[in-house]
């Protein structure tokens, strides 16, 4: 048994009816976010699960890698339900999701790979920088927005916001929409909603590699863990996930019905929070 506090794993089982609460309700504040904002949620459950796993009796060398690798398999299934909700209100370019897929696995099994074999503070740090640097600018600049139009980005430009975006998603477990988003805003210029829903899109693909990857590694490693498979925590997967994906459809309706600036501007905030959350390793 790993005990520690009102944190109990007992032959696998929680037996703290609080702390599943509270998975529960971090769940669906990712599966929100998820809908919001096509991120993924796992800025939402990277620190949670950081917390949960160092507080049982998780060897310290694995809290990480298993908290990312929990997270993104979460991740999978709500970005899921997202896109198909995105979908439902025209929000996704399926011309752009097969480059950005392509990009997106690449970048995910490149990710991972870098993920398990280095230490990553420093790049840690430089991407909560760089997200602060583009959050403020989309929230204070006030860049112009394309128009609610057709756009249609080169097949390489994808791929490489795919690749980008990926390799962020599996380093950090976060969802590659964090950095996806803005380079399809920036970079691409495709409007919010549309950014939005491929990157749905495009975290389903990311976070699959990501996941398995993670899956791959942790067996390699021998991760012996109640209810682990590699750097994967089932049990965790199975009380976070339902209250997450029923979440998700809720924020893919908001996301429909408010307009597309307050809607950026929503996004930069969250992209700031990101940034020093990550960049101060909180």
């Amino acid at each position: 048994m790993y005990q520690a506090g009102s944190l109990s794993f007992a032959g696998g089982v929680f037996l703290s009816l609080s702390l599943i609460s509270l998975l529960l309700l971090f769940g669906g504040l990712a599966g929100f976010l998820a809908g919001l904002l096509g991120i993924g949620g796992g800025v939402v459950l990277v620190p949670l699960f950081l917390w949960l796993f160092a507080h049982a009796d998780m060897a310290a060398e694995l809290v990480v890698h298993t908290a990312f690798g929990t997270s993104l398999a979460i991740i999978i299934p709500t970005s899921l339900i997202s896109v198909l909700g995105h979908r439902s209100f025209g929000n996704v370019a399926w011309g752009h999701v097969f480059h950005l897929a392509t990009g997106g696995l690449i970048g995910g099994l490149v990710g991972s790979f870098l993920a398990a074999n280095l230490h990553g503070e420093l790049l840690q740090t430089c991407f909560g920088v760089m997200q602060i640097v583009i959050g403020l600018k989309l929230l204070f600049y006030h860049p112009r927005l394309p128009p609610e139009t057709d756009t249609d980005p080169s097949a390489l430009s994808l791929i490489v916001v795919g690749f980008v975006g990926g390799s962020f998603s599996a380093f950090f477990g976060v969802g590659g929409g964090v950095i996806a988003v803005p380079l399809m805003l920036i970079l691409l210029h495709l409007p919010i909603r549309l950014a939005v829903g491929n990157s749905s899109a495009l975290i389903v693909v990311s976070s699959l590699a990501g996941t398995v990857s993670y899956v791959w590694y942790g067996l390699q490693a021998q991760v012996d863990f109640p209810w682990s498979v590699g750097y994967v925590n089932l049990l965790v997967v199975a009380i976070v996930a339902p209250s997450s994906l029923m979440f998700a459809r809720l924020g893919v309706r908001v996301a429909h019905r408010i307009s597309q600036d307050r809607l950026l501007r929503v996004f930069s905030v969250v992209l700031i929070a990101v940034g020093i959350k990550i960049g101060l390793h909180l």
